[in-house]
């Protein structure tokens, strides 16, 4: 059973393309986050780890966007990627 994986380092490149997009720096970002330093912003950047789910949701509301933009970017090449779920569930049940 096929099912939908995030990719770290494409979400990362995607809050960098965002953050840039808004023409804020790491250190606006990590003061809107309430981080001290922007050492988490770099590395949700680099893909080397994902931001919390409250995170996300900040990173959204700053962003003007929906944490699933952030975690997939265009829905529309997730799509071509994986079949519906309805499509796999008539299909195992067959």
């Amino acid at each position: 059973m096929q099912y939908a994986v995030l990719d770290i380092k494409a979400t990362g490149a995607r809050i960098r393309e965002l953050r840039k997009a808004a023409h804020l720096t790491v250190d606006q970002v990590a003061l809107y986050m309430g981080f001290g330093t922007g050492q988490a912003i770099y590395k949700w950047q680099r893909g080397d780890c994902m931001p919390t789910v409250d995170n996300l949701y900040a990173l959204s509301r700053l962003f003007h966007t929906t944490v699933d933009d952030i975690l997939r970017g265009s829905a529309d090449e997730d799509d071509k990627s994986s079949p519906p779920w309805d499509d796999h569930l008539q299909k195992t049940a067959a």
